[in-house]
């Protein structure tokens, strides 16, 4: 074989390897936009991370838990009473608070205590303490069509609907649900709604 083969030879093995080399540096860009799409439309549609933080839920949720919330649900369904719901209260600040009272319904709560929608009493199956302050629910709050009474697990050091602060959760400001607790590592679970005793 002749030099100037040889150098051809040479020449268009290099551009070869240059070319896959080409290809492959494409080929992992695509990889990597792709993996990139994936998280940010898992991110911004379909579930995020959050911390809690305060101790308004406890024992459900206490103060330094991650975990994930569920954006994607409510584009279908609407929220349902014990649903643990996250909304804004202004723009860096968002509470983590259970849904007790559904659009169109009547809330009241005693002096004792006691939840009634719409007249009748809710009885909860979850062990939390008596409500001592009723707050605005001292008087009956019917919900709007679109509007939704939450109040926190903790209920006697939570700032929930009772409140003009925070007052009844209009549908569209309700950002997600919380759905998997995923730290601390050993309490790592679902988080379910909870039913009626009645």
């Amino acid at each position: 074989m002749d030099e100037k083969n040889l150098e051809n030879d040479l020449s268009g093995q290099k551009t070869e390897k240059v070319e896959s080399k080409a290809k492959e540096f494409v080929s992992m860009l695509f990889y990597i936009a792709i993996v990139f799409l994936i998280t940010f439309l898992i991110l911004h549609f379909v579930g995020q991370r959050t911390e809690v933080s305060g101790s308004s839920m406890e024992a459900t949720l206490s103060d330094g838990d991650n975990l994930i919330m569920d954006k994607l649900t409510y584009q279908f369904t609407d929220p349902k009473r014990f649903d643990i719901v996250i909304f804004p209260v202004d723009d860096e600040t968002y509470y983590i608070k259970r849904v007790i009272g559904l659009p169109g319904e009547t809330v009241n709560i005693d002096l004792n205590g006691n939840i009634y929608i719409n007249g009748t009493l809710l009885e909860e199956d979850y062990g939390l303490a008596t409500i001592q302050d009723p707050g605005r629910a001292i008087e009956p709050i019917t919900l709007g069509e679109d509007e939704y009474f939450v109040l926190g697990d903790n209920r006697n050091a939570s700032l929930d609907s009772r409140y003009e602060e925070v007052g009844n959760i209009e549908r569209d400001r309700i950002v997600g649900r919380a759905w998997l607790r995923i730290y601390p590592f050993n309490e790592i679970t679902f988080l379910k709604n909870y039913k009626v005793n009645n």
